[in-house]
Protein backbone atom coordinates (compact mmCIF):
# COMPACT_ATOMS: atom_id res chain seq x y z
CA UNK A 1 0.00 0.00 0.00
CA UNK A 2 1.68 2.96 -1.50
CA UNK A 3 -0.55 5.93 0.20
CA UNK A 4 -3.49 6.90 2.04
CA UNK A 5 -5.85 6.24 -0.93
CA UNK A 6 -4.26 2.53 -1.41
CA UNK A 7 -4.84 1.89 2.54
CA UNK A 8 -8.71 3.51 2.30
CA UNK A 9 -9.43 1.51 -0.65
CA UNK A 10 -7.76 -1.99 0.64
CA UNK A 11 -9.93 -1.31 4.07
CA UNK A 12 -13.15 -0.59 1.85
CA UNK A 13 -12.43 -4.16 -0.16
CA UNK A 14 -12.03 -5.89 3.56
CA UNK A 15 -15.00 -4.67 4.79
CA UNK A 16 -16.94 -5.19 2.41
CA UNK A 17 -16.38 -8.50 2.12
CA UNK A 18 -16.45 -8.80 5.64
CA UNK A 19 -19.76 -7.76 5.77
CA UNK A 20 -20.84 -10.22 2.73
CA UNK A 21 -19.63 -12.95 4.63
CA UNK A 22 -21.81 -12.24 7.71
CA UNK A 23 -24.78 -11.24 5.18
CA UNK A 24 -23.67 -15.04 4.36
CA UNK A 25 -24.13 -16.45 7.68
CA UNK A 26 -27.09 -14.27 8.84
CA UNK A 27 -29.19 -15.13 5.84
CA UNK A 28 -28.48 -19.04 5.86
CA UNK A 29 -26.58 -18.40 2.81
CA UNK A 30 -23.26 -19.20 3.90
CA UNK A 31 -23.78 -23.22 4.30
CA UNK A 32 -26.53 -25.60 4.34
CA UNK A 33 -26.41 -28.67 6.72
CA UNK A 34 -25.06 -31.99 5.21
CA UNK A 35 -25.07 -34.65 8.50
CA UNK A 36 -22.70 -33.43 11.18
CA UNK A 37 -20.73 -31.32 8.98
CA UNK A 38 -22.05 -28.52 6.62
CA UNK A 39 -21.80 -27.42 3.44
CA UNK A 40 -20.20 -24.14 3.43
CA UNK A 41 -19.92 -21.26 0.48
CA UNK A 42 -18.15 -18.73 2.73
CA UNK A 43 -14.77 -19.64 1.27
CA UNK A 44 -15.80 -17.70 -1.92
CA UNK A 45 -15.49 -14.34 -0.62
CA UNK A 46 -12.43 -15.45 1.24
CA UNK A 47 -10.53 -16.34 -1.83
CA UNK A 48 -11.59 -13.88 -3.69
CA UNK A 49 -10.54 -11.22 -0.83
CA UNK A 50 -7.43 -13.28 -0.83
CA UNK A 51 -6.80 -13.04 -4.61
CA UNK A 52 -7.59 -9.38 -4.72
CA UNK A 53 -6.09 -7.95 -1.58
CA UNK A 54 -3.26 -10.39 -0.49
CA UNK A 55 -2.70 -12.45 2.19
CA UNK A 56 -3.38 -10.65 4.62
CA UNK A 57 -7.38 -9.79 3.97
CA UNK A 58 -7.53 -13.30 3.22
CA UNK A 59 -6.26 -14.05 6.52
CA UNK A 60 -8.61 -11.36 8.49
CA UNK A 61 -11.38 -13.10 6.65
CA UNK A 62 -10.99 -16.37 7.57
CA UNK A 63 -10.66 -15.17 10.95
CA UNK A 64 -14.07 -13.63 10.56
CA UNK A 65 -15.68 -17.10 9.43
CA UNK A 66 -13.78 -18.66 12.13
CA UNK A 67 -15.39 -16.55 14.81
CA UNK A 68 -18.97 -17.12 13.19
CA UNK A 69 -18.12 -20.87 13.01
CA UNK A 70 -16.92 -20.61 16.97
CA UNK A 71 -19.93 -19.37 17.83
CA UNK A 72 -22.42 -22.05 16.31
CA UNK A 73 -19.67 -24.33 18.68
CA UNK A 74 -20.66 -21.84 21.75
CA UNK A 75 -24.18 -21.74 21.26
CA UNK A 76 -24.67 -25.69 20.26
CA UNK A 77 -25.74 -24.69 16.51
CA UNK A 78 -23.31 -27.26 15.11
CA UNK A 79 -23.85 -30.29 16.43
CA UNK A 80 -20.40 -31.39 16.03
CA UNK A 81 -18.16 -28.06 16.96
CA UNK A 82 -20.57 -28.36 19.90
CA UNK A 83 -19.72 -31.62 20.79
CA UNK A 84 -16.06 -30.72 20.05
CA UNK A 85 -16.74 -27.50 22.49
CA UNK A 86 -17.67 -29.55 25.06
CA UNK A 87 -14.74 -31.52 25.86
CA UNK A 88 -11.74 -29.15 24.61
CA UNK A 89 -13.16 -24.97 24.15
CA UNK A 90 -9.32 -23.92 23.61
CA UNK A 91 -9.27 -27.01 20.58
CA UNK A 92 -12.36 -26.27 19.40
CA UNK A 93 -11.09 -22.30 18.85
CA UNK A 94 -8.30 -23.76 17.16
CA UNK A 95 -10.29 -25.93 14.89
CA UNK A 96 -13.15 -23.37 14.07
CA UNK A 97 -10.70 -20.36 14.25
CA UNK A 98 -7.27 -20.83 13.83
CA UNK A 99 -7.64 -23.37 10.46
CA UNK A 100 -9.98 -20.83 8.84
CA UNK A 101 -7.48 -18.09 9.44
CA UNK A 102 -4.38 -20.31 7.99
CA UNK A 103 -6.60 -21.14 5.12
CA UNK A 104 -7.10 -17.62 4.11
CA UNK A 105 -3.89 -16.64 4.34
CA UNK A 106 -2.56 -19.47 2.69
CA UNK A 107 -4.44 -18.79 -0.27
CA UNK A 108 -3.12 -15.48 -0.95
CA UNK A 109 0.01 -17.05 -0.88
CA UNK A 110 -0.62 -19.39 -3.19
CA UNK A 111 -2.73 -17.39 -5.37
CA UNK A 112 0.36 -14.44 -5.61
CA UNK A 113 2.92 -18.03 -6.38
CA UNK A 114 0.58 -19.08 -9.13
CA UNK A 115 0.05 -15.91 -10.74
CA UNK A 116 3.63 -15.07 -11.34
CA UNK A 117 3.82 -18.25 -13.30
CA UNK A 118 0.47 -18.53 -15.17
CA UNK A 119 0.92 -17.02 -18.40
CA UNK A 120 -3.09 -16.94 -18.75
CA UNK A 121 -3.70 -14.91 -15.91
CA UNK A 122 -6.34 -16.47 -15.69
CA UNK A 123 -5.95 -20.21 -14.82
CA UNK A 124 -4.77 -18.46 -11.01
CA UNK A 125 -8.23 -17.40 -10.40
CA UNK A 126 -9.80 -20.46 -11.11
CA UNK A 127 -7.29 -22.37 -9.55
CA UNK A 128 -6.82 -20.27 -6.07
CA UNK A 129 -11.20 -20.61 -6.20
CA UNK A 130 -10.65 -24.44 -5.89
CA UNK A 131 -7.93 -24.66 -3.76
CA UNK A 132 -9.05 -22.72 -1.03
CA UNK A 133 -12.43 -24.64 -0.04
CA UNK A 134 -10.04 -27.68 -0.30
CA UNK A 135 -7.35 -26.46 1.91
CA UNK A 136 -10.41 -25.78 4.79
CA UNK A 137 -11.58 -29.22 3.90
CA UNK A 138 -8.39 -30.77 4.80
CA UNK A 139 -7.36 -28.40 7.42
CA UNK A 140 -10.61 -28.61 9.43
CA UNK A 141 -10.85 -32.35 9.04
CA UNK A 142 -7.21 -33.06 9.87
CA UNK A 143 -7.48 -31.21 12.73
CA UNK A 144 -10.42 -33.06 13.94
CA UNK A 145 -8.55 -36.23 12.81
CA UNK A 146 -5.23 -35.43 14.69
CA UNK A 147 -7.22 -34.15 18.26
CA UNK A 148 -10.82 -35.56 18.12
CA UNK A 149 -10.81 -38.78 16.32
CA UNK A 150 -10.56 -41.08 19.98
CA UNK A 151 -13.77 -38.97 21.38
CA UNK A 152 -17.25 -40.45 21.66
CA UNK A 153 -18.80 -38.89 19.25
CA UNK A 154 -16.11 -39.32 16.21
CA UNK A 155 -16.24 -42.98 16.97
CA UNK A 156 -20.17 -43.20 16.37
CA UNK A 157 -19.55 -41.30 13.08
CA UNK A 158 -16.98 -43.47 11.89
CA UNK A 159 -19.18 -46.75 13.13
CA UNK A 160 -22.22 -45.14 11.38
CA UNK A 161 -20.44 -44.56 8.42
CA UNK A 162 -18.46 -47.68 8.38
CA UNK A 163 -14.92 -45.86 8.07
CA UNK A 164 -12.29 -48.52 8.79
CA UNK A 165 -9.91 -45.69 9.57
CA UNK A 166 -9.07 -41.86 9.84
CA UNK A 167 -9.01 -41.61 5.72
CA UNK A 168 -11.78 -43.01 5.38
CA UNK A 169 -13.86 -41.16 8.04
CA UNK A 170 -12.50 -37.98 6.32
CA UNK A 171 -13.64 -39.22 2.54
CA UNK A 172 -16.99 -40.36 3.90
CA UNK A 173 -18.03 -37.38 6.10
CA UNK A 174 -16.95 -35.31 2.96
CA UNK A 175 -18.32 -36.98 0.63
CA UNK A 176 -20.28 -35.62 -2.76
CA UNK A 177 -20.52 -32.04 -0.42
CA UNK A 178 -17.35 -31.59 -0.45
CA UNK A 179 -16.94 -32.08 -4.06
CA UNK A 180 -19.64 -29.29 -4.88
CA UNK A 181 -17.89 -26.69 -2.19
CA UNK A 182 -14.41 -27.72 -4.60
CA UNK A 183 -16.06 -26.86 -7.62
CA UNK A 184 -18.36 -23.96 -6.95
CA UNK A 185 -15.01 -22.19 -5.62
CA UNK A 186 -13.47 -22.81 -8.37
CA UNK A 187 -16.21 -21.83 -10.56
CA UNK A 188 -17.78 -18.92 -8.69
CA UNK A 189 -14.58 -17.71 -6.72
CA UNK A 190 -12.38 -17.96 -9.79
CA UNK A 191 -14.57 -16.26 -12.17
CA UNK A 192 -15.64 -13.84 -9.90
CA UNK A 193 -11.90 -13.05 -8.67
CA UNK A 194 -10.77 -12.56 -12.20
CA UNK A 195 -13.80 -10.19 -12.69
CA UNK A 196 -13.55 -7.73 -9.95
CA UNK A 197 -9.46 -7.88 -10.71
CA UNK A 198 -10.26 -6.77 -13.95
CA UNK A 199 -12.25 -4.26 -12.65
CA UNK A 200 -9.66 -3.14 -10.42
CA UNK A 201 -6.90 -2.87 -13.25
CA UNK A 202 -5.19 -5.35 -11.19
CA UNK A 203 -4.98 -8.41 -13.72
Amino acid sequence: MKNSNDKVRYLTEVALLIAIILVMKLTGLASIPVGPLVMTFTMIPIAIGAMISGPLAGAILGLVFGFTSFYDAVTGASLMTGAFFQLSPISTFVLCVGTRTLVGALTGWIFRGLKKIDKTDTVCYFATGLLCPLLNTLLFMGYIVWFFYSCDYVQGLVSTLGATGPIMFVVLSVGVQGLVEWITGAIVGGGVGKAVAHALKRS
